[in-house]
């Protein structure tokens, strides 16, 4: 597995991440461990966690697994922001919680760093300054290396990135964002920005919570009942639209000609887009997780890249239609 750099930084990270938020829940501890063997042997190296994921279990089974390891060879990235106990209060990102939520981490991970700490969700009940001179704080005190975000709105990360340059405080190294086949919204703000402003962009669910992975069909009136959607018919159904089976048919022609599976060609695409560094997989059990290690070494043709694009192209809100009229393009 080849390593990317981290958005303009120094810190190179592989180009498929691990995610845990299953760890704990659908994933019990002695596969989440075999998984991370199996991530760690084929070259991994980034492994995202959050301190939400079954309240720090998935951080504790994390780090676990790390205590036997080389920890230096691994990119540790978890993230603040959410209720730490079942039914607690939803904290957010003020200096409070963060200098108390990092303490929790760490001791969760036994570590005495952590690679990359994002901020899981926008905070809008506190000031920018007061998150981002926090966050600057940990890196200065060693216990954090780099700073990111995950779901924030175009707006929010520009002007987080702003600040941190005008203060002289740790700019974000990394965006976190909701971004495949199925929901490109991402490349409408954020993604530019990212690209703009040198950041790293590290999908989340790339797979469209299986959509794009083969196990649904037009055919199905209901979820299977071992799926993440067994208890969500109506969210499923929701999502069961024609412009959903168009992708889904696409990834399907497409793994069929190339001889791979369809999550290793949803995973392949965002691999080949320029802004991407790594997507991160949400596998619930070896057998998944290996399935998208094949997704390295590789590549789609243009032709292939070209018919996904259409298919998942979307319409644009205004002003971004508008701005791509011909009449109005510049540049190509």
């Amino acid at each position: 597995m080849q390593q990317r750099f981290l958005g303009r930084t120094g810190l190179q990270i592989s180009e498929l991440g691990l995610g845990t938020m299953s760890f704990g829940a659908r994933t019990d501890e002695p596969t989440a461990q075999r998984m991370l063997d199996r991530f760690a042997a084929a070259g991994g190296t980034f492994i995202d966690t959050a301190d939400t994921y079954q309240f720090g279990e998935s951080e504790r089974i994390l780090g676990g697994w790390l205590a036997g390891q080389d920890r230096d060879r691994f990119v540790i990235a978890t993230k603040a922001y959410g209720e730490s106990e079942p039914g607690g209060p939803v904290h957010g990102a003020g200096r409070k919680h963060l200098l108390r939520a990092v303490e929790d981490s760490l001791r969760r991970l036994g570590t005495d760093y952590i690679d990359l700490y994002q901020i899981h969700v926008f905070d809008d009940a506190t000031p920018f300054e007061e998150t981002l001179s926090t966050l600057n704080g940990l890196v200065t005190s060693g216990k954090v290396r780099f700073v990111g975000a995950s779901n924030y709105t175009g707006w929010q990360l520009q002007k987080s990135v702003d600040l941190a340059h005008t203060n002289g405080w740790e700019p974000f190294a990394g965006l976190q964002p909701l971004y495949n086949l199925l929901q490109r919204d991402a490349e409408n703000e954020l993604l530019p920005i990212c690209v703009n402003e040198g950041l790293g962009v590290l999908c989340w669910s790339p797979l469209a919570g299986g959509w794009l992975s083969g196990r649904y069909a037009p055919t199905m009136t209901a979820p299977p009942s071992d799926s993440r959607f067994a208890d969500q018919p109506e969210a499923w159904r929701a999502q069961a639209t024609e412009a959903t089976w168009q992708v889904v048919a696409t990834v399907d022609k497409i793994a069929a000609e190339v001889g791979r599976t369809p999550s290793q060609v949803a995973l392949r695409w965002l691999l080949q887009q320029p802004a991407v560094t790594a997507p991160i997989i949400g596998a619930r059990s070896v057998e998944q997780l290996t399935d998208s290690l094949d997704t390295v070494d590789w590549s789609l043709t243009d032709e292939q890249l070209t018919a996904l694009e259409a298919a998942s192209r979307r319409p644009l809100p205004y002003p971004y239609e508008l701005q791509r009229l011909p009449q109005f393009v510049r540049r190509s």
